[in-house]
């Protein structure tokens, strides 16, 4: 599957701007991590922007990420990407052995926190969004109380990058595309 046709894809079953934005924060994030590593820019970063496309279809852990899986093996989309995807999801059980299981774990929730956080700045960017910034909200546990701050420091810890470094790389992952999110704000680049 091209990133073409996986886009068509979280189109056709994604009608939410915000869980697309969510995808496509975490296909930069995993675009960044496999340039830093060296592995399939292409194949990770499909998982990425594959991992919830179902969510909207089936927004349970009974049926999410499951469920969708064999949607995507109608569409082509490989096996290994399939089980990548499905990793991504806790409730599954599934080893996190590989480093691309471990990046998508990591990249997936910390998007949120961020994203969160530019859009409470005064800019409403990504352009002079910092870690630092990123490590102020996170210690009042009320700002973006859905996220999982936990879950966020072990998946770094698994994935073998520190936490704040974890998040600098993802905000500058985010930034690359940070028209497509609409976190540019008032910030000329």
């Amino acid at each position: 599957m091209t990133r073409d046709e996986a886009l068509a894809l979280v189109r056709e079953f994604v009608k939410n701007e915000g869980l697309v934005r969510h995808m496509l924060s975490v296909e930069a994030a995993m675009r960044f991590y496999a340039e830093k590593y060296g592995e399939d820019v292409e194949q990770w970063g499909l998982i990425g922007l594959l991992h919830d496309f179902d969510w909207e279809i089936h927004p349970t852990l009974e049926e999410h990420p499951q469920a969708g899986a064999p949607m995507l093996r109608e569409r082509g989309v490989s096996e290994e990407i399939i089980q990548d995807i499905l990793s991504h999801a806790d409730h599954m059980g599934m080893p996190r052995d590989t480093l691309r299981r471990k990046a998508i774990a990591a990249c997936d929730e910390v998007t949120g926190l961020i994203t969160a956080v530019a859009l409470v700045r005064p800019s409403r960017s990504l352009y002079d969004l910092e870690a630092s910034s990123v490590k102020k909200k996170w210690k009042d546990k009320a700002f973006a109380a859905g996220t999982n701050r936990e879950e966020m420091e072990h998946a770094a810890r698994e994935f073998g990058v520190e936490l704040w470094e974890h998040v600098g790389n993802v905000i500058q992952a985010m930034r690359r595309i940070a028209p497509d999110l609409d976190l540019v704000g008032n910030i000329q680049k």
